[in-house]
């Protein structure tokens, strides 16, 4: 028979009460966990009648936690951390080029320069097995708390994280958003206001994608329209190619737009005020002390050593 403990602390009833907890609606989680509303709604109820208190009440369509129920997502998430940091330790005595390195790479993130250093990587470790996952913002923030992935691979800063104490980030490169558009009465200009934007229509990414949300906060800072979106995707060459065969104006990485053959009909500008990010890696404090991540991270710096990243990708897009 069960114990109070096993009954609580299962890793399936974990699992269910925090995607409960994230999502604030029983169909929705059911959903992403792959199972019935019903069945859901029954292992929370047994969560519930174990711990002996309600987790969640209900304000008329909305569901919140209640005070049990913001200890046991406090102690939920320590259980969480005290696991993943003995995974760490366990695996800081494992070999610097063997196993797998799980890599979550933002999905609006140009990706031809890691997946060339991937290839080099392989070819100088070919026992060590590195699996790269595109995913949005959201995907890499829970699969990074779970220590579903080692790295990430992203935008920062990202003021959507509270809570920045178990990370750590690396940079990459410094970039700029630019402005693409193909207005040939702006040609020739190099700075451009965002007021000045938005006389035509935009290809955009898709709410709650870091640059879609950079463009809205700069916006919002200077008290200007937003442009009127007709189309998204999640990719920069995506709506590159969008852009040029519709006229729709667009934003795009710089590092993304070097190197472009010259477009027809197609400008680029710096937007005033300039809308700076940098790419990075982010992982869980004492990801870079396990072999193979301090390794793989010192063989990236020695490959952008050799050619920087920007050099590395004008070369790629020459080949």
């Amino acid at each position: 028979m069960k114990t109070k403990q096993e009954s609580i602390f299962s890793s399936k009833t974990l699992t269910y009460f925090l995607q409960l907890a994230e999502t604030m609606n029983y169909t929705q989680a059911a959903q992403i966990l792959g199972i019935t509303q019903p069945a859901l709604t029954q292992q929370i109820k047994k969560l519930e009648r174990t711990v002996g208190a309600p987790l969640f009440y209900s304000v008329g369509k909305k569901l919140r936690l209640s005070d049990a129920g913001y200890t046991m997502l406090e102690a939920t998430h320590k259980i969480y951390g005290i696991l993943n940091q003995a995974t760490d330790e366990i695996q800081q005595s494992t070999s610097a080029t063997q196993g797998e390195i799980s890599i979550g790479l933002l999905a609006s993130v140009e990706d031809a320069v890691f997946e060339d250093f991937a290839i080099l990587s392989y070819q100088d470790n070919p026992d060590l097995k590195i699996s790269f996952h595109m995913l949005t913002r959201k995907e890499i923030w829970e699969r990074l708390e779970n220590n579903k992935i080692d790295l990430a691979i992203m935008y920062l800063p990202d003021d959507s994280i509270k809570n920045w104490k178990p990370y750590e980030s690396k940079k990459i490169i410094s970039d700029d958003l630019l402005f693409i558009h193909h207005d040939e009465q702006l040609a020739k200009k190099r700075r451009i206001k965002l007021k000045d934007t938005t006389a035509n229509v935009w290809a955009m990414y898709p709410d709650g994608y870091y640059l879609n949300q950079a463009l809205h906060e700069s916006y919002k800072n200077q008290l200007a329209d937003f442009p009127r979106g007709v189309a998204n995707f999640t990719t920069p060459t995506q709506l590159l190619h969008f852009s040029m065969q519709t006229g729709a104006s667009t934003a795009l990485p710089n590092s993304f737009m070097i190197g472009q053959e010259a477009l027809p009909q197609t400008w680029t500008a710096h937007f005033e005020p300039n809308i700076r990010f940098d790419l990075a890696f982010v992982f869980r404090k004492g990801k870079a002390e396990i072999p193979r991540i301090s390794h793989f991270l010192s063989q990236f710096d020695r490959y952008l050593h050799t050619d920087d990243y920007i050099s590395r990708l004008k070369q790629l897009r020459n080949q």
